[in-house]
């Protein structure tokens, strides 16, 4: 087993670990958050552009309609200027117009009908995707929720666990506890392990310096990787 000073900051380290955790756990929430934000943003982007492609259509039947309307007044202009002109040449003038604004109002009312054919494809098929899409929309917003609670769960249990890893560090001596807090910074775990003659962590031969440290029960003597600088304790298993 480790000596006394080694078990102290194995269970600094479990402490860390806990805290490590959970404060990845809560860094992650508001990227998650992001993300469902994104989704529902999306959701309601394609609840719009199906929204917008019905009001172009109900547009373009409406400007159908308009031009209908001006073209039947020009024909009926025609038709009454038609009735009171005397000359042959002037009659059959006001015939030809009158033809052409005839087949202008027949090729008019054509592309209303089509319009109005794809005003209610479109009406089916945004009363469709609005339910589906609004339906994304309500899970995304239970998914927000939970993800509200989870961060305010998080992080009363990252208080506990700090207050857990400060309490872990009373009774450590100053100098092995200063080692583990500078290996941590660029090395996690930090006390692992010798087995064969090799590191735990960067798995590679150590000197038989950091061995002999590494089996001594002296507190105030540590094993210390050669190579990643961790803190070694010798594994009798």
């Amino acid at each position: 087993m480790p000596h006394a000073v080694l078990t102290q900051l194995l269970v600094v380290q479990d402490r860390d670990s806990r805290r490590r955790q959970l404060e990845q756990q809560l860094a992650a929430v508001p990227v998650e958050r992001a993300q469902v934000n994104q989704s529902i943003a999306s959701e309601k982007g394609a609840i719009e552009t199906a929204r917008l492609e019905l009001m172009g259509l109900e547009s373009r039947k409406k400007l159908l309609q308009t031009e209908i309307g001006s073209a039947e007044t020009k024909l009926a202009k025609y038709r009454t200027q038609q009735l009171s002109v005397k000359k042959n040449d002037e009659y059959h003038a006001l015939g030809k117009e009158i033809d052409t604004m005839v087949a202008a109002i027949g090729a008019l009312e054509e592309q209303e009908i089509g319009v109005m054919f794809q005003i209610d494809e479109a009406k089916v098929r945004f009363e469709t995707a609005e339910g589906v899409l609004k339906g994304n929309i309500s899970r995304y917003e239970a998914k927000l929720a939970t993800l509200v609670e989870r961060e305010k769960n998080l992080s009363a249990e990252l208080v506990e666990a700090k207050a857990a890893a400060g309490e872990a560090r009373t009774g450590v001596p100053e100098l092995p506890l200063r080692v583990y807090e500078r290996v941590a910074v660029r090395q996690w775990p930090v006390v692992v392990p010798l087995r064969g003659g090799k590191c735990g962590g960067c798995h590679l031969k150590v000197s038989s310096e950091a061995e002999s440290g590494s089996r001594s029960a002296d507190p105030a003597k540590l094993g210390i990787c050669d190579q990643c600088g961790r803190i070694l304790y010798w594994d009798y298993a």
